[in-house]
């Protein structure tokens, strides 16, 4: 039995990076002696095992064969015979498909460290091809390393628009392609994930609403994947990237948040800044109706958060449009006035004078205009 260190551990500590999950891989052993040592068995695609004292992860070398269509469509193989290079030629990445022995020393049958050092995303074998799920994975590692230089290799790049063409992208369930679109846009620089799904004509099979941007005459597209690119350097979270990926769709915004199952809170914030952005970019022209029913939209009186992630997505959109000068952005602040001063009307005042039910509802409103107007006067 020897165990080694594998995938994403090997390459992040070549690179210098922080390494936080470690995958351990094992061969010559069988399931019933990995049992005999106190590992718990897990999973039942393959064997993988809990180690008794660490509660890490560890695999048995496995082989496998497509026997179906989609990133399930594989039957494993796991045995003592299976070979340290014979589970390696399956994974995807060159740079993935290194390990590392109990000593330290470096296994690399199939070249990681070359296109490591060159900064290249390169497929190990053909079986690459078999997996569509790899298309999402490559385009998100691409976006990850982009700020050190990475770049897809020419040849995985052709092999990226054959799976592209061939259908199997239908395949991939909602929850696993979202697990990668999630992973992705959380990465320093998202915009490249879309530009790499572009280029292997992915993003038309998976999302054709945004790949239909960029043939608009307006750079629409570029627009959007700019306003990505801000939501990163100003850390935003998940639901406001998606949001800004997602606010020049239009009405097709319902549609690909269904298609793609993301969370509710993204959902939501995605079609508030679709529907609404106009009215945040001009917020200062808004008449006090205008802001009213917004700021009731937005529920501000008892969520007033999600106001404040509508603002960051608008002004992501407004500095990756380049329609902003310096670092403060006003429309924000405008509406952050308007729902104070909303905010300050007593509604206890009301219920003592004896209002309730739709009578509370309505004086409520009017005081709320009122101080909305008086608001919109003095600003």
């Amino acid at each position: 039995m020897q165990i080694y260190k594998v995938g994403g551990a090997v390459r992040d500590r070549l690179l210098g990076r922080a390494v936080s999950d470690i995958d351990w891989l094992v061969v010559g052993a069988t399931v019933e002696q990995m049992q005999a040592q106190g590992y718990r068995p897990v999973g039942a695609d393959f064997p993988v095992f809990i180690h008794p004292k660490s509660g890490e992860e560890y695999a048995l070398a496995r082989t496998e064969r497509k026997s179906g269509r989609g990133y399930g469509g594989f039957v494993f193989h796991a045995s003592p015979e299976v070979t340290l290079e014979q589970d390696l030629i399956r994974r995807d990445l060159t740079i993935n498909a290194m390990a590392e022995d109990e000593h330290g020393n470096l296994c690399d049958p199939y070249h990681g460290k070359v296109d490591l050092d060159k900064r290249i995303l390169r497929h190990v074998s053909p079986a690459f091809a078999e997996d569509p799920l790899r298309v999402l994975r490559v385009a998100r590692f691409a976006a990850r390393y982009a700020p050190l230089g990475f770049t897809v290799a020419a040849d995985t790049l052709e092999l990226m628009r054959q799976i592209s063409a061939s259908g199997e992208l239908q395949a991939l369930t909602a929850e696993r392609s979202w697990k990668e679109i999630e992973r992705a846009l959380m990465e320093d620089q998202p915009q490249v994930f879309i530009q790499v799904l572009r280029a292997c004509d992915a993003l038309k099979q998976l999302m054709p609403e945004l790949d239909a941007l960029f043939a608009a005459p307006l750079s629409e597209g570029e627009h959007t994947l700019a306003a990505l690119q801000q939501a990163a350097l100003h850390g935003q979270p998940l639901h406001v990237r998606w949001a800004c990926l997602t606010q020049a769709l239009g009405q097709a915004i319902k549609a690909v948040n269904q298609r793609f199952k993301a969370p509710r809170e993204c959902q939501e914030l995605a079609l508030l800044v679709g529907e609404m952005q106009g009215h945040c970019q001009r917020a200062p022209e808004l008449d006090a109706p205008t802001l009213l029913e917004l700021l009731q939209k937005f529920d501000v009186y008892r969520r007033p958060q999600r106001l404040e992630d509508f603002i960051a997505a608008c002004e992501m959109v407004a500095r990756g449009r380049q329609a902003l000068e310096g670092d403060g952005y006003p429309q924000g602040d405008y509406l952050r006035g308007a729902a104070a001063a909303a905010k300050a009307v007593d509604v206890k005042s009301l219920v003592d004078k004896g209002l309730t039910g739709q009578a509370l509802g309505e004086a409520l409103k009017t005081e709320r205009l009122n101080a909305l107007q008086a608001y919109t006067q003095a600003n």
